[in-house]
């Protein structure tokens, strides 16, 4: 997949508050491409708009397996950051950056044990969850993108070592091929949402060196059967970079 930067990006440093004024669901980060030519955004959660349009996504996405989840909080807060993708202003897919600190982490809830095994060992930890994409979508391009972006915010940004996914049992031999993810806490129950989870966790090292190797090389996907290969390529990433630190950075976005 090509991914590009949007036309606004490419004239200058692209200001929070000149995308707000021309659409309220949130700035714009980047373009993305589908295999027919088609494309869709990724964006800051920014807005109230945007917000609920992606809470909508998730209750779709988790209710039709019986799942309850909550709605995202009004507002993006220093320690959790949504994303989502978006096609003609239709929300298609949506990730939320979790960083530890005061707030904790969502996962802590029944890994505690192992997430305080995984802190003495000195790592900066985060979770990437409240993750769906809509499957009418190129879920794999879709999902990469997200992905990439939160890695630029968790890691290349905020400094952050090692990513944790709590996820379902039959969904951890995808995460392990697609990102390479390891499995660090086994089956319990998450009550928040009455299910089975599992915990993954994932050093951002991995991340940067597979998005060294493929990123911006979608004819590697045939062979190489991970997300990396839909990833950003390094200028695209260093422009995301700069669109997000340019953009009044928010608190959610000042270094630690």
């Amino acid at each position: 997949m090509h991914l590009q930067t949007n036309e606004a990006a490419t004239a200058g440093p692209l200001s929070l508050r000149d995308e707000r004024c021309e659409d309220e669901r949130g700035f714009d980060l980047a373009m993305a491409g589908y295999a027919d030519g088609r494309y869709f955004k990724i964006r800051s959660a920014d807005s109230h708009v945007s917000r609920q349009s992606a809470s909508q996504l998730l209750k779709r996405r988790y209710g039709w397996r019986g799942y309850s989840v909550t709605s995202l909080p009004n507002d993006q807060t220093a320690n959790r950051i949504t994303f989502t993708a978006t096609d003609n202003n239709v929300t298609i897919g949506t990730i939320t950056v979790g960083l530890d600190g005061t707030e904790g982490m969502g996962c802590e809830d029944i890994f505690e044990p192992e997430i305080a095994t995984l802190h003495q060992r000195g790592l900066r930890l985060c979770e990437f969850t409240k993750l769906a994409v809509d499957p009418i979508c190129s879920t794999k391009r879709v999902l990469a993108a997200l992905f990439h972006v939160a890695y630029i915010v968790a890691h290349c940004i905020r400094r952050y070592d090692m990513l944790l996914m709590e996820v379902n049992p039959r969904h951890v031999r995808y995460y392990e091929r697609m990102l390479g993810a390891q499995l660090v806490g086994e089956e319990r129950i998450n009550r928040s949402v009455n299910a089975p989870a599992v915990l993954l966790a994932l050093h951002f090292n991995h991340i940067t060196d597979q998005i060294a190797k493929f990123a911006g090389r979608p004819e590697f996907a045939a062979n190489e059967r991970t997300l990396y290969p839909f990833a950003f390529t390094a200028q695209e990433q260093d422009g995301i970079i700069a669109r997000l630190m340019s953009a009044q950075p928010p608190a959610s976005l000042s270094m630690n």
